[in-house]
């Protein structure tokens, strides 16, 4: 068998990243352990394999990053994350935006190909495993972001959404709401349906309160200002009296649905949180209380996994989950 990057950690006694610093970045390692990892390397003769040389000096250095919705700025962060990450290493990032159209994933998986990119970040819309298992037969390794692989079968990082969507109602729940709507789709996305499902859970474990689903076809400002224009328009005893939205951008249009009626107020009539905490999340009309994700060190950490499986016959695919923040403002709690 061929030694490969984790055998050297283990005889060095250091990790992984490590030995990758150490190969590639030798400047940002104490030098006794720079002179530890070196002898290891002597050692047990290892040489870097072909996918760590193409990643670093070979046909592409490109790397692809396919998101939902690059006009969101949550995946905006990520691909901030991931540029300046990849840059530490002589690498660039080409983004693509899926729009949540299946057609123009496709499209991008196709060109990436095809250009031989160095690595792929992508946030699937759905199942496409078995189309990124065929690029890493061809040498392309893949990372999912902002989702998770049920079987483990690829890297992922992700944070955890079910817990996110019960921390947001219980939130509401803890500050005397007890008719919540959550608002957002599409269905099947598996960002929604998570934060969803945590939602539920929250709910569940409160006698009294309910929860009405309104969905949404995409996750942006003006299905949320049509979703609240329409609660506004009930009558008074038909509406939530609070309403988790299931990220930033619906959760800004249903603010501005319910201001365009005038008479009903956030937080005193009906409170309202998002996720996300896209930085516009905070400068709103009415602060806008949200579920933050850590979205640069997102991208930091899938381009670490990308490298590190191009550098290591050995690697095994690795899921880091992130834990959510609440981060509360005058949307739920008027002050």
């Amino acid at each position: 068998m061929p030694v490969s990057i984790r055998d050297v950690a283990v005889l060095a006694g250091v990790s992984v990243g490590t030995v990758s610093n150490v190969l590639n970045r030798p400047q940002k390692v104490a030098d006794s352990t720079v002179t530890r990892v070196r002898d290891a390397i002597r050692t047990l003769g290892f040489i870097r394999n072909d996918a760590a040389r193409q990643l670093r000096a070979g046909r592409s250095r490109s790397i692809g990053l396919v998101v939902l919705d690059a006009g969101n700025p949550f995946f905006m962060d990520v691909a901030r994350g991931a540029e300046s990450r990849a840059l530490d290493d002589g690498l660039v990032v080409l983004l693509g935006n899926s729009d949540e159209h299946r057609s123009r994933e496709e499209a991008y998986l196709d060109l990436f190909e095809q250009q031989r990119v160095a690595g792929l970040l992508i946030t699937p819309i759905d199942d496409a495993l078995p189309r990124l298992q065929r690029m890493r037969e061809q040498g392309i390794p893949c990372v999912l972001v902002d989702r998770q692989v049920h079987d483990k079968s690829f890297s992922s990082v992700a944070v955890d959404n079910t817990a996110g969507g019960r921390m947001a109602v219980n939130h509401l729940i803890d500050s005397g709401r007890r008719k919540i709507a959550f608002i957002g789709g599409p269905r099947g996305l598996a960002q929604v349906d998570e934060r969803l499902a945590g939602a539920r859970q929250a709910v569940h474990e409160s006698p009294g309160v309910t929860l009405e689903l309104i969905e949404t076809e995409f996750l942006t400002v003006l299905q949320g200002r049509a979703a609240g224009e329409a609660i506004g328009l009930r009558a008074a005893a038909n509406r939530p009296n609070a309403i988790f939205a299931a990220n930033d951008l619906v959760a800004v249009g249903v603010l501005q649905g319910l201001a365009i009626l005038g008479d009903i107020r956030v937080p005193e009539d009906i409170a309202l949180i998002g996720y996300d905490d896209i930085e516009f999340a905070a400068s709103t009309i009415v602060p806008l209380t949200s579920i933050r994700q850590p979205s640069q060190l997102i991208g930091r950490t899938a381009v670490d996994l990308l490298i590190r499986e191009a550098e290591d016959d050995g690697f095994r695919p690795e899921q880091v989950v992130f834990q959510p923040e609440l981060v509360v403002r005058a949307s739920t709690t008027g002050t």
